[in-house]
């Protein structure tokens, strides 16, 4: 965990994501929290990871998701060298 991000704000935001019950709670509160684009960012980059780890090319990835490959390369970047969290979910949304 970044220690930069440890912050009384980042764990209330975080707090509060836990207490969201269902998928249409998710949409209120992010439609709320986030712009338009930001949360379709997140959700592309979730995209990503999850083709990423299955194996698609870059070229396939932009093609599916549009996404660039500056997106794609951060993504990838953050698969093998981050703190593991796409890893987690993934692999939970896997199960």
């Amino acid at each position: 965990m970044n220690d930069k991000l440890k912050t009384f704000s980042c764990d209330m935001l975080f707090s509060s994501i836990l207490e969201l019950k269902n998928i249409s709670e998710c949409y209120k509160f992010f439609e709320d929290i986030c712009t338009v684009n930001e949360l379709k960012s997140l959700a592309q980059r979730l995209e990503v990871a999850k083709m990423l780890t299955d194996g698609e090319t870059y070229s396939a990835i932009v093609q599916k998701t549009g996404a660039s490959t500056a997106t794609i390369s951060r993504v990838n970047r953050a698969l093998n060298y981050g703190s593991g969290g796409y890893k987690i979910i993934l692999n939970r949304l896997n199960q």
